[in-house]
């Protein structure tokens, strides 16, 4: 029954995309009936499932695909704590997004197609929550690739559309090389993929380094972490439901769901790298979010913060508490660029923070949802993120000085670019005739705000409406105490948000550009693009040009059409009398030979 079960919530998208893709693609009311109402259907059904569960409960099911000698190769379920908690996030907060989607695209004349790539996503990242294996995680895995790049290139008649999506799909492929490599490791050293079964290896004979160096490629690349963050940013030009959906609850979480899953696999000198370049990348990222006018850039810079906050968590041994985070920033991530699509609707689709101010008067649920979720995103006491960002910070205070020193800084530029959103948004009066005419957003945008944002922004720290399955991976309900990090976490608060709302009200630009353009200045530039643009422009376009000219030159015209221009000219004369004659005789003997033969090799005749 519980296989059965998961039979549903799995392919229900796919059915739902296949349905809006061939027959609805043209009538894009009709494909948004669909696909919202078998992500409705698919979260009650998850729903069930969980709520059904007992904590500490696991679901397995697998079945064997091929065999190469003693290797076997499954695909299969396995529903666990972790995949319990990421079963619930990913089918609730996707409901949300796809409610929202109805009233953000209404107008979109793609809408047939947007609705099929949406759920054709949910698909694939349920595959990588319900999958038993690496094997079986892989493919779903590229399968989220593909929908990324497809849903973020939805406007790809521009320019930066297109752009961006082939740069979330290359940069992507380097990590996921990594990915398979610490697959085929892990085939050659026991045999299997299955995570139950590796677990059993894994104990008797511990992974070395290099297995866990591997596998690690795919959660920095899928995940946005240094050195591959890059793409994240520039994911911004899809719709912005598509950015909620990739920078709150799914494709950035699959990648902590999966180190989370297979922490048994990690060395410790994995751990450590996990640590420091998360640790690292929380503070910068945070910072570089000050830089930001375009307000879904500045939340993706924020969502880069809080990855690398979820990163140094698997560094400092526990991936409970990067579930715990992962949660709970969907949660209030997901409201808030939902929000910053609600303004970006109000303020007709103008999204410079600059050109912005008074919204608060003018569209007051959506404030009010922003607000809340901009303080969960603080990390203030008793809402949803600061039951995680607190434990995390107290485990960084128990490791050391620098690492808390550094998720400090993070914690601070949070506080910092939220009271500047809150500020240059919301505050003040109207900067432009976008803002002067702003309007509130209809209903389907404004319910998914408020439950998400009046309720599990405030209270999913406190596990209400989370199953009790999903619960067992969640450490006991926290208490407010005075400690070092509820000491950082207050300092930052006061001084930080509030500081925001002071110091981004002295002048009608921005405050911090007019005070120092140079610290403006080095925040705003992308030294990793400026980078990779310089590797691309010195080192790998040369070594190309040559290689074509090699291949040109040298391959195709002295051994191609010098030496061996005769081969191949009789070879193709040989094949056209003998194959290619025209004749339903001749290629019906031809076929009866080649299915002889092919009989007499089964049988082992030849």
């Amino acid at each position: 029954m519980e296989t059965n079960l998961l039979d549903w919530i799995l392919f229900l998208p796919l059915a739902s995309a296949v349905i809006c893709g061939l027959l609805f693609r043209q009538s894009g009311s009709v494909a948004g009936v669909i696909s919202i109402g078998s992500a409705i259907v698919n979260s009650i059904l998850a729903l069930s499932l969980l709520t059904h569960l007992q904590a500490g409960d696991t679901i397995a099911w697998s079945r064997e695909i091929c065999r190469f000698g003693e290797t076997s190769l499954t695909v299969g379920y396995s529903v666990d704590q972790y995949s319990a908690l990421m079963l619930f996030v990913v089918t609730f907060v996707g409901a949300w997004i796809h409610l929202f989607s109805w009233g953000y695209m209404r107008d979109d004349s793609a809408r047939g197609r947007y609705f099929a790539g949406l759920s054709l996503f949910m698909f694939s990242i349920l595959g990588i929550v319900l999958a038993n294996g690496l094997v079986m995680t892989f493919i779903f895995w590229e399968l989220v690739g593909f929908c990324s790049y497809m849903l973020i290139a939805h406007y790809f008649d521009k320019d930066f559309a297109a752009a961006a999506s082939k740069k979330a799909f290359i940069v992507n492929r380097i990590g996921d090389l990594g990915f398979i490599l610490g697959i085929a490791a892990c085939l050659s050293l026991y045999g299997t993929t299955d995570f139950d079964t590796l677990k059993v290896a894994v104990a008797a004979k511990p992974a070395p380094a290099l297995v866990g160096f591997l596998l690690l490629g795919g959660f920095i690349g899928k995940s946005a972490q240094f050195p591959l963050h890059v793409w994240l940013t520039d994911a911004m030009a899809g719709p912005t439901p598509v950015s909620a959906l990739i920078h709150a609850a799914t494709m950035v979480a699959a990648g902590v769901f999966l180190m989370a899953r297979i922490f048994f696999l990690l060395h410790p000198d994995v751990l450590q790298l996990c640590l420091w370049s998360g640790a690292a990348m929380a503070a910068l990222a945070g910072l570089c979010a000050l830089a930001q006018t375009d307000i879904k850039k500045s939340l993706a810079y924020s969502t880069l913060a809080h990855l690398g906050i979820m990163g140094a968590a698997l560094g400092l041994g526990h991936p409970e508490l990067a579930l715990l985070h992962m949660a709970m920033h969907a949660c209030f991530k997901a409201t808030l660029f939902l929000g910053a699509g609600s303004i970006i609707h109000g303020c007709h689709h103008e999204q410079d923070m600059l050109q912005m101010g008074g919204l608060a008067r003018k569209m007051p649920v959506t404030f009010a949802t922003f607000l809340v979720a901009s303080l969960s995103n603080c990390a203030v006491p008793f809402l949803a993120g600061w039951y995680s960002k607190d434990a995390i910070l107290e485990a960084a205070h128990e490791h050391g000085v620098l690492v808390f020193a550094l998720l400090s800084i993070a914690a601070l530029a949070t506080c910092l670019y939220s009271g500047r959103m809150i500020r240059l948004v919301f505050m003040g009066e109207a900067r432009s005739e976008a803002s002067t005419h702003a309007h509130e957003s209809p209903w389907t945008m404004l319910l998914p705000l408020i439950v998400l944002g009046l309720g599990y922004s405030v209270f999913a720290g406190n596990y209400i409406g989370i199953p009790k399955a999903s619960v067992s991976v969640l450490p006991a309900p926290m208490h407010f105490h005075f400690g070092a990090a509820s000491i950082v976490g207050l300092g930052s608060l006061i001084f930080g948000f509030f500081g925001a709302l002071w110091f981004y009200g002295r002048s009608k630009s921005d405050a911090l550009r007019d005070a120092s353009p140079a610290l403006y200045g080095a925040l705003e530039r992308r030294w990793m693009d400026n980078l990779y643009d310089g590797y691309v422009t010195r080192v790998q376009q040369p070594l190309v040009d040559a290689l074509a000219f090699i291949d040109l030159a040298l391959i195709n015209g002295i051994g191609g059409k010098i030496l061996g221009a005769g081969i191949p000219a009789g070879l193709g004369a040989l094949s056209r009398r003998l194959f290619h004659t025209g004749s339903a005789r001749v290629n019906a003997a031809w076929f009866a030979i080649g299915a002889l033969l092919i009989t007499a090799l089964l049988l082992g005749i030849l």
